[in-house]
């Protein structure tokens, strides 16, 4: 549905990007792709995202909590969906009525899947997520054996099946340390196990993006990428891999005025003017997922010419010095607070290299008053999603 007023802070997200992303992994990785679009599509908007990766060829869809993956179920995306991160709340009747895959992590998560198959009155599909050396999420090595065992007797009851085996790395950005290789030794090792009690699962799956890039040694069935399918490189220090940055972030120019020597500008007045100069305020600020900490940092871009923000971010805008001729802005103008770093532009990982962060947490940060607008797919448009 299309938007009745013209959005003045938006996060234009290039489908077509996305779609040549996919390719990327799966060409680099030599795998197919469960293409992970929790946390919205990391900030992008995961049922258009998630249509999309879908059309250019993934095999099917990562989130963390079954919340996420009913969504997608809800606006009618029937392929399969895995969903990996559950506490004792977490309503697996739910997802087993919806035909999630659920990755358990423990005997007692399995117990619970059974019960709510049971309670549902199907077979539930399940993923087996074993901790490998993460030391988070994942079947424990002491709880292994008593796992595998609950394991058996629900399959041999037809509670559940076995879709999946996977484990995540703790160290994937670095592909030449050597727990890469252990973890993924250990895992074949809890398939081997299951496949000596005639238990092999359809899939199964080790690499997220660095891995899918670097190490096409540890790709099994199938690769789990994350970051990598929205553009943004896990590698840096090795390259972009091809891969291009699907969100461009930009504001409308709200106001355009003079400020005089020696006056201040934003709270605390940490930046005071040197000269005559004039000024724009940005309608962004650290409520939409502009870091505070960027405060004297920001550059953005207007009608292709940098300028430097200025004074404090603040909740809802920053200032930008236009210089001493106002360097032609108008208000109304559009500014580029990041983008794919063409022609020089400032980028998300810009941002993450300034506040001491990775760009993963800047995308994913972009708040809820941003409203998305998808180009490059079917038909460009604004989305009414419930942001603005």
């Amino acid at each position: 549905m299309r938007l009745m007023n013209s959005p003045d802070l938006t996060a234009t997200i290039d489908l077509a990007a996305i779609a040549h992303n996919v390719g990327v992994l799966r060409d680099t990785s030599g795998a197919d792709v469960l293409a992970v679009v929790k946390a919205d599509a990391y900030g992008h908007g995961a049922v258009p995202v998630a249509r999309t990766m879908l059309a250019a060829g993934a095999a099917g869809l990562g989130v963390a909590r079954l919340p996420e993956a009913l969504v997608l179920r809800e606006s009618g995306i029937d392929a399969p969906i895995t969903a990996w991160l559950h506490t004792g709340s977490t309503d697996f009747a739910a997802g087993v009525a919806a035909g999630i895959d659920i990755a358990v992590s423990s005997p007692r998560q399995l117990d619970a899947v059974v019960a709510a198959a049971r309670a549902v009155g199907t077979t539930a599909t399940v993923t087996i997520k074993v901790d490998t050396g993460l030391r988070r999420s994942g079947v424990a090595v002491e709880e292994w054996s008593d796992f595998v065992d609950v394991c058996a007797k629900a399959l041999a009851d037809n509670s559940i099946r076995l879709q999946g085996m996977m484990t995540h790395l703790a160290c994937g950005d670095e592909p030449s340390n050597p727990l890469n290789s252990a973890q993924a030794a250990e895992l074949d090792a809890a398939v081997a196990d299951l496949a000596r009690l005639g238990i092999t699962p359809q899939a199964v799956h080790i690499s997220n993006s660095p891995a899918a890039l670097s190490r096409r040694d540890l790709s099994r069935d199938i690769v789990r990428p994350g970051i990598a399918l929205y553009g943004r490189t896990p590698l840096p220090a090795i390259g972009d891999f091809g891969l291009i940055p699907a969100m461009t972030l930009s504001a409308e120019v709200a106001l355009v005025k003079k400020v005089r020597t020696g006056e201040g500008v934003s709270y605390g007045q940490t930046w005071i003017a040197q000269r005559d100069s004039m000024i724009a305020v940005i309608p962004a600020g650290y409520a939409d997922g502009v870091p505070r900490t960027l405060s004297g940092q920001l550059r953005v871009f207007i009608n292709g010419q940098p300028f430097a923000g200025v004074g404090r971010v603040c909740m809802d805008q920053f200032v930008v010095d236009l210089g001493p001729d106002g360097g032609g802005v108008v208000e109304g103008d559009r500014a580029v607070l990041f983008g794919t770093g063409a022609d020089g532009g400032p980028t998300a990982r810009e941002w993450a290299d300034a506040t001491g962060t990775i760009d993963y947490e800047i995308v994913s940060g972009i708040g809820t008053r941003v409203v998305r607008q998808y180009v490059g797919g079917a038909r460009s448009e604004v989305i009414d999603d419930g942001r603005a």
